[in-house]
């Protein structure tokens, strides 16, 4: 496998990249046109808690929700059977607009508990949101300066797009599904981040140690021995990871739901990344074994 790799990896990771690139330019194209579809975390809502009857489900609840709120009212399995969370918009100016919950639900069930209801303002969203976009920079300029001490700049440029290009893919599909972006959403983008930087300084690492060793050689063959040497761990390390995403999506229920899908997507295109963009790029901006070569310092002034 390893040797096939090898004899391919440049016509493979130049398709894969032209193919990276076109998607990445869609991708930011529907996210312009679409934008993203922020949850109550962002924009304010209610949250309420309520214990039904057991075989009430959710196919049930939602159009007596829907109509009695006038909008799209999400409804999240809790800890317990019977036990649902509900989601919604925030309540109207005027009380006596707003039904009572109970009472909407009581139609479909003759056991109904609403255990508690907190409302989410509009200033604690947008707080959140102000949070959340500070801890994504933060992490952003954290990896910055990580590569720029670690790599030389070409090749510390293919690491920072592969990143840029699994968070876009990432946004990408919830602007065009218009799926709730949420905290978990935005927490599973930090952590897609921690994930294709980790691929991508494997296989940059191998990269710079094939370039100090082999100071004559060939950057085409170097990129691809280090995607050869790499590719047998880096399918391991995926795969193993999705399948964890792939448990978490389908016993987490609905609120990872969200979390699970965003992870899934980042680890795929991360392992794609860091194979084809991260090491095309920096062979298409002029890397060279010349730029890891010791320099001789002089004793005399």
């Amino acid at each position: 496998m390893r040797e096939f790799i090898k004899k391919h990896a440049t016509r493979l990771r130049y398709m894969t990249s032209v193919i990276s690139v076109v998607a990445m330019i869609a991708s930011i194209t529907v996210i312009a046109m679409n934008g993203l579809n922020w949850g109550l975390d962002f924009t304010g809502g209610v949250v309420s808690e309520v214990q039904i009857d057991k075989n009430v489900t959710p196919d049930q609840m939602h159009p007596v929700l829907n109509k009695a709120y006038h909008q799209k009212v999400e409804v999240i399995s809790a800890s317990e059977p019977g036990r649902w969370v509900l989601r919604y918009s925030d309540v109207p100016a005027n009380a006596k607009d707003h039904p009572d919950l109970k009472q909407v639900l009581t139609p479909i069930s003759k056991e109904v508990d609403v255990l508690n209801t907190s409302i989410v303002g509009p200033q604690v969203g947008a707080e959140l949101a102000n949070q959340g976009g500070l801890a994504l920079l933060i992490s952003v300029l954290c990896i910055l300066g990580y590569l720029s001490f670690r790599f030389e700049w070409r090749l510390a440029s293919g690491a920072l797009f592969a990143l840029a290009h699994d968070v876009v893919f990432v946004l990408a599909f919830f602007a065009f599904s218009q799926m709730e972006f949420n905290l978990t959403v935005l927490a599973a983008i930090l952590a897609i981040l921690g994930y294709s930087l980790n691929d991508s300084i494997i296989i940059a690492d191998r990269i710079r140690e094939l370039l100090v060793a082999k100071p004559k050689g060939n950057i085409t063959q170097l990129n691809n021995d280090a995607v050869g040497a790499t590719f047998s761990r880096t399918m391991v390390t995926s795969g193993t990871t999705l399948m964890t995403i792939v448990a978490l999506w389908i016993m987490g229920g609905d609120a990872l739901r969200g979390f699970s899908i965003a992870m899934f997507i980042g680890v795929l295109t991360g392992t794609w990344s860091s194979i084809s963009v991260g090491t095309s790029l920096p062979e298409y901006l002029g890397l060279k074994p010349e730029h890891y070569k010791p320099k001789i310092i002089s004793d005399h002034p």
